[in-house]
């Protein structure tokens, strides 16, 4: 018997090595970090000298590009070794984005920027380096990237990150090349995590690519890849060298390669396999629901709404005033905001940046920068305004309202007016001589006045305040608790609140739309209620087990909006409803006033959180905020970084890291029953995680506390604040305009007050009922005027464009500012088309 085991094992031996002396494996080495990573400075003359001594070796870089400043300071001679060889094809920087990005959980406005200031900045340095495949060491992956990628120069991608998969991986799939079709229908050479790599055994970071083993090379070579290829990118400041050995001591005698030339000279360069990669296909996890990882969502939320929109009131100022933002400090901001962006700020937000203050700290000090600058940008902007021009002396001033998407809007703004403004009746007129509804509020010393605002796309519109007698804001300061029902209505919903089960929503009725009744009566949950497991009493816990009382904060002809009062296993929360006239979402402002640090989720995570079986990965044990909404055989939509992917999963639930699947919530998640008939979307405040199954409601993670990624204790140490939308529709999400709508939620019009302006009204572009979002409007270094357009919403059909100012040559370019073609036009207007969730970008000469 052991003779013929001994017979074997030297058959399976001799197998091995004559496949792998038969057909040849290759690898690509490389480095992955930075200055805010990981980059000690003698990393630079390292590299130098490990490529000297090993004329065989290949290498990949991953290095945050403002890295280099500091090496050029600090590491003079090293930096001056370094590019004299960076142009060299031993070398190919693979991830020029300034920050590093998940890229699935930012927007895709900020992920195009990333991009572009990291090219520049790279540029600064090494101006003969170019940009060939897209490659990471993390799950740095989106399914837009294709057309991006395409749009910056880019010819290929890779789909592995093979030794860095702490915070997930993506699908497997495939053979040696694929062609990775985006959402667009855009397509790229890619390799892609090869279906037959499976994830390493006894790892919760690797997949089995890392090493070129026997195992994965014999696996390769089983499912018939020719040229397999292994990767592993080094963290900077590893001082193994080549990762597999060098010389004649090369692992399985593999041979290192770059992306660009494997993909070029060794792979067989083509294939018909066209893999249509879902964002479901980003098999990621982060710390959803905890504090920590929550508050730098919203922050980095804040700050990419604030800034896209003080460049766009900047540039309408520009055209109109010849008003010119300090540039620096517009670049400034997008610096901070990128940086805040830094996967590692969402991974390990509680890790020490060079020993100091921890990642979610400086996150916080990064995003103050971006909005200080914002608001800076849009109160010069808006100030250019001001003038004598007014065509009537004898009101008290005037607001003007800016609207920086492209379609109408009629929506309610609040201003604040000078303390110079006595407290008497004021009306708001607009530029039709019209009354608009309004009503006014006096806190102490300010006046604040709030009204309906009817806005041009893209653009602005004036209106007059006077001395006349509004309808004002009616206070109805009753309280109601108990088993007292109490309702809340406009002119779109009539909404029943039960304040005996925690102020659940009893009955929510959309009147516009045969009076449908969304509220699931029949489910065991309810519609508002929050529901968690705390681990530490052994059971879930939800804000029915005990009365709220609720009290009306506001009720009138334009606003109705009432507070809930209660408490969640005795700890107190707060979550405030408003409805207001004409708008579609339904918004919601949650507080929970923890009173200490509780936990909450599946179980107690030890310190075995590198295991496979992980406490945090459950959603459905988190706090959740809950929408049983009657739906029947419904399918869940979401959106993502340039696209809406039409979810295929059963279930958003998984308890262990190699079963990782996609319940990522970017802006919005939609419910839409089988039949197409009516939806329900739900908007978020910040990236996170959302739960829906057959038996389980969709639901918003909220919170979760416990031991986390790399073993730091997630815990409660504030309230938990944090705001959404819900918005009950008819048809699917492109029919409802759901991503139309959660623009204008994270993109709110901007009024501000003006002693003497213009009173008229003026649109800039008019995009109107087209389905494309204005991603972008801002100046260029040559005083051209750049937009960029993503079809969200509409088709291929041609679409025409107005301007609301004269344009003399219209040019479209690509991401690097190359020019793709000449379009025609009358100066003043143009004609589009591209497929939905294209995006284009148009450079415009305008008048001087």
């Amino acid at each position: 018997m052991r003779k013929l085991v001994l017979t074997l094992l030297f058959t399976i031996i001799l197998y091995c090595g004559n496949l792998f002396s038969q057909q040849q494996a290759y690898f690509v080495d490389g480095y992955h970090g930075g200055i805010y990573g990981h980059y000690p400075m003698w990393v630079t003359q390292y590299m130098v000298d490990e490529l000297n001594n090993h004329p065989e070796w290949r290498i990949g870089l991953e290095i945050e590009p403002e890295t280099w400043d500091t090496v050029k300071v600090k590491e003079g001679i090293a930096y001056a070794n370094f590019k004299k060889i960076a142009a060299d094809n031993r070398i190919e920087f693979t991830n020029p984005t300034y920050a590093q990005p998940y890229c699935y959980n930012i927007s895709g406005e900020s992920i195009i920027r990333q991009f572009e200031y990291g090219i520049k900045k790279i540029h600064q340095h090494f101006p003969d380096v170019t940009y060939m495949t897209y490659a990471v060491e993390e799950p740095c992956f989106t399914s837009c990237l294709p057309q991006v990628l395409k749009l910056f120069g880019f010819k290929y991608a890779v789909l592995k990150c093979s030794n860095t998969c702490w915070g997930g991986y993506t699908a497997a799939y495939g053979g040696e090349l694929v062609n990775w079709i985006g959402p667009d229908g855009t397509s790229m050479l890619t390799v892609p995590r090869y279906a037959c790599e499976e994830l390493e055994d006894s790892s919760t970071w690797q997949t089995k690519a890392w090493i070129n083993s026997d195992a994965y090379l014999k696996a390769c070579f089983d499912y018939g890849i020719k040229n397999p290829v292994g990767m592993c990118y080094q963290d900077a400041g590893w001082k193994n060298g080549p990762w597999i050995g060098y010389g004649e001591n090369i692992k399985n005698k593999s041979v290192y390669v770059t992306w660009k030339d494997y993909i070029k000279n060794i792979s067989t360069g083509r294939t018909d396999d066209n893999y249509r990669f879902s964002q479901e296909d980003v098999r990621v996890n982060l710390m959803w629901g905890s504090q920590v990882l929550q508050k730098i969502a919203q922050e980095v939320r804040a700050s990419e709404n604030k800034i896209v929109m003080a460049e766009k009131i900047a540039t309408m100022a520009n055209i109109d005033n010849k008003y010119m933002p300090e540039q620096e400090k517009i670049d400034d901001a997008w610096r901070t905001l990128m940086l805040a962006q830094h996967h590692d700020s969402w991974i390990v937000p509680y890790n020490r940046l060079n020993g100091e203050i921890t990642w979610a700290q400086q996150i916080t000090r990064w995003t103050n920068n971006t909005n200080e600058v914002s608001g800076h940008v849009i109160k010069e902007a808006t100030g250019s305004y001001n003038s004598g021009n007014a065509s009537n002396i004898d009101n008290k001033g005037y607001v003007r309202v800016y609207n920086t998407l492209g379609v109408r809007r009629i929506e309610l703004v609040e201003v604040s007016l000078p303390t110079s403004i006595s407290k008497q009746d004021i009306s708001v007129r607009n530029t039709k001589k019209e009354l608009v509804p309004s009503y006014c509020e006096w806190a102490g010393d300010s006046v604040y006045i709030s009204f309906q605002a009817e806005v041009p796309p893209f653009g602005y519109a004036t209106f007059s305040l006077s001395d006349e007698k509004p309808e004002k804001s009616k206070m109805l300061p009753e309280s109601f608790a108990g088993n007292e029902n109490y309702t809340l209505e406009n002119d779109i919903y009539k909404i029943v609140l039960e304040p005996s089960k925690g102020g659940i929503i009893e009955s929510l009725v959309a009147k516009k739309q045969e009076n449908k009744e969304y509220v699931d009566k029949d489910n065991k949950f309810f519609l508002g209620e929050l529901r968690g497991y705390f681990y530490d009493e052994g059971k879930f816990n939800s804000t029915t087990d005990s009365p709220a009382k609720i009290t009306v904060l506001e009720s009138n002809h334009l606003v109705t909006k009432v507070k809930i009062e209660g408490d969640i296993a005795s700890h107190p929360f707060t979550q405030i409803i408003t409805l207001t006239a004409g708008q579609s979402a339904i918004d919601f402002d949650l507080t929970v006033d923890w009173k200490e640090n509780v936990g909450i989720g599946e179980y107690r995570q030890g310190e075995n959180w590198r295991n496979n079986r992980r406490a945090y990965t459950n959603d459905r044990f988190k706090l959740n905020v809950m929408f049983p909404v009657d739906l029947p055989s419904a399918s869940i939509y979401k959106n993502a970084p340039f696209d809406i992917c039409d979810s295929k999963l059963d279930n958003t639930f998984f308890g262990t890291w190699d079963s990782i699947k996609h319940n990522v919530i970017l802006h919005w998640v939609d419910l839409v029953q089988k039949d197409e008939k009516y939806g329900f979307a739900v908007l978020s405040d910040h990236t996170t995680s959302y739960s829906y199954s057959e038996d389980f409601p969709l639901s918003l993670t909220a919170q979760y506390s416990g031991i986390g990624l790399w073993g730091p204790d997630y815990t409660i140490t504030r309230p938990l604040k944090m705001k959404y939308a819900i918005i009950p529709h008819t048809g699917k999400w492109d029919h409802a305009a759901i991503s139309t709508e959660s623009n204008k939620w994270n993109e709110p019009l901007v009024a501000s007050f003006h002693k003497e302006v213009s009173f008229i009204d003026k649109s800039f572009l008019d995009v109107d009922q087209s389905g494309y979002e204005v991603t972008a409007f801002k100046i260029e270094d040559n005083g051209h005027i750049l937009i960029r357009f993503f079809n969200s919403e509409g088709d291929e059909s041609v679409r025409r464009v107005s301007f609301g100012f004269p344009v003399t040559n219209v040019t479209e370019v690509d991401l690097n500012g190359n020019t793709i073609t000449k379009i025609a036009t009358n100066e003043k207007s143009v004609s589009l088309s591209m497929p939905r969730f294209g995006i284009k970008t148009l450079l415009l000469q305008i008048e001087n």
